[in-house]
């Protein structure tokens, strides 16, 4: 049977990442992927909030053609009266009151964003004796929350598990900046602005980059860099592999068996959902009955749809800059209200959504749209009908802020979230939900939050270990270096 040091299932940004690092590391590593094509679901993403630094620089991916270029937020609004963000500053029709509000709100949110950042390139802590925690980094990074100053450390501690709703109607006047504040806050969350802890991730998303940026080229131009980088480091991609078993003998991991009956020996990595490695690729009778049980049960519910559009002209929402990233969320209401339906299992009757133009993004092209549309169901008994329902309603709302947009459609695909799990594995593009209870050292469950699971030779390195997911690679690049750290090269 051919062997290698690593077996990595999945070639999304996070299983790349870390065979990159790994082979890096001097260690022999074979990427295998169910798909015809790497990138997993970089295939749906339209947007990047920011790679992670570790990642651009140690994958060389600027050397390997991927160029990111920042994009102003277009705050649309259905009279015409948009409002135009970027970072800090707001612009449009907006009083300067309203829009000093929003300066000093977003370098509020950035400085406590910016202390907690450090915390996504490390293992979380285990509260277990003998952990192997690196309580020096730790002890250096609290550290430097600390030094944020006792009213900034209050304010952080006070605002880290409140709703983003209340925050927006505190801090806000204007009704399109709270609404875009909310929308940001729960975009691909199982949750909304009134939710308990929905703040938290927004600053996590703060954390995270700059962004947004638009890759030159498309999203595709991430995967071509990503696998250039992987290639020149040596490392084995096969796509159309998919695997259907993770080998274990004497109790340990030793490789992988492919859908075809091929065997791959080598340590393995998962990079790809944890509960369909542990369920389904490692099964009940490799694991203790108790984490057996507790993996099936890690939540991982999906709450976006992905909606493309062929069309045959370039819409036009109402003078709005086509070369922007383009929001619709009138409100916190709206997208609370967007929530509500789909806690039920229902389609809402107005979605919110973040929309691109990727002709006008790139200068040329045929006229596509794309949009991330929250809030989907993520389980319903009738996919045609909830699928068609959607695309209802998604079209109901973007002809109200595109007049005529309609008329222009050629063709439609609405992929909701269990559409997006039969293809990749999870409707969720976090693997297991982003929420306090599965975050840090909880996720996605305390015993294996430091990418290792209790199956020697088996490790986690995709979106559900932490940081969690977004095309950012920070949980496969962390996943690599804990490799490297506690197993001898």
């Amino acid at each position: 049977m051919p062997s290698c040091d690593i077996v990595i299932i999945g070639a999304g940004v996070n299983g790349l990442a870390c065979a990159v690092r790994l082979a890096q590391a001097g260690r022999q590593v074979t990427v295998v992927e169910a798909a015809a094509e790497p990138g997993g679901m970089l295939a749906l993403a339209h947007l990047t909030q920011g790679i992670d630094p570790r990642v651009m620089a140690g994958m060389g991916l600027a050397r390997h053609g991927l160029r990111l270029r920042g994009l102003a937020t277009t705050v649309l609004d259905a009279g015409g009266a948009h409002l135009t963000v970027r970072g800090s500053v707001a612009s449009g029709p907006l009083a300067t009151d309203q829009s000093v509000g929003w300066a000093e709100l977003q370098a509020r949110l950035g400085r406590f964003a910016a202390a907690l950042a450090p915390f996504r390139g490390i293992a979380p802590p285990r509260l277990a004796l003998g952990a192997g925690n690196e309580w020096w980094r730790l002890a250096r990074l609290a550290f430097g929350v600390r030094a944020l100053g006792r009213a900034e450390m209050r304010e952080l501690l006070r605002l880290i598990l409140i709703n983003v709703a209340d925050v927006a109607s505190d801090e806000l006047a204007d009704d399109r900046l709270r609404g875009l504040l909310a929308f940001d806050a729960t975009l691909g969350a199982w949750l909304g602005p009134r939710s308990p802890n929905s703040l938290i991730l927004y600053l996590n998303r703060l954390a995270m980059g700059d962004g947004p940026f638009w890759p030159e080229g498309g999203m595709g131009s991430v995967t071509a860099a990503m696998v250039a980088s992987a290639r020149a480091a040596g490392v084995t991609i096969i796509c159309n592999a998919r695997v259907a078993q993770v080998m274990v003998a004497h109790d340990r991991a030793i490789g992988v068996t492919l859908a075809d009956g091929q065997v791959i020996g080598g340590d393995v990595v998962s990079a790809i959902s944890p509960v369909v490695t542990l369920r389904d690729l490692v099964g009940a009778r490799q694991l203790d009955a108790g984490l057996y049980r507790r993996a099936t049960q890690i939540r991982a519910r999906g709450a976006v749809a992905h909606l493309t559009l062929q069309l045959s002209a370039a819409p036009d929402f109402r003078g709005a800059d086509p070369a922007t990233r383009l929001v619709i969320a009138p409100d916190v209401a709206s997208v609370e209200h967007a929530w509500n339906p789909v806690k039920y299992g229902q389609v809402p009757d107005r979605p919110v959504m973040e929309i691109t133009l990727p002709a006008a993004l790139q200068g040329s092209g045929a006229p596509v749209l794309t949009a991330l549309v929250q809030c989907a169901p993520h389980d319903v008994p009738d996919m045609d009908a909830a699928r068609s329902a959607m695309l209802r309603a998604t079209m109901t709302v973007l002809e109200d802020h595109a007049p005529g947009i309609g008329a222009v459609v050629t063709g439609a695909q609405m992929l909701l979230p269990q559409d997006i799990a039969a293809r990749h594995g999870s409707g969720c593009w976090h693997h297991a939900e982003l929420s306090v209870e599965q975050m840090l050292f909880l996720r996605p469950l305390p015993e294996l939050a430091q990418y290792a699971t209790p199956l020697p030779g088996l490790w986690l390195a995709g979106s559900g270990s932490h940081p969690g997911g977004g095309v950012n690679g920070a949980a496969g690049w962390n996943a690599a270096e804990r490799i490297i750290a506690r197993v001898p090269g």
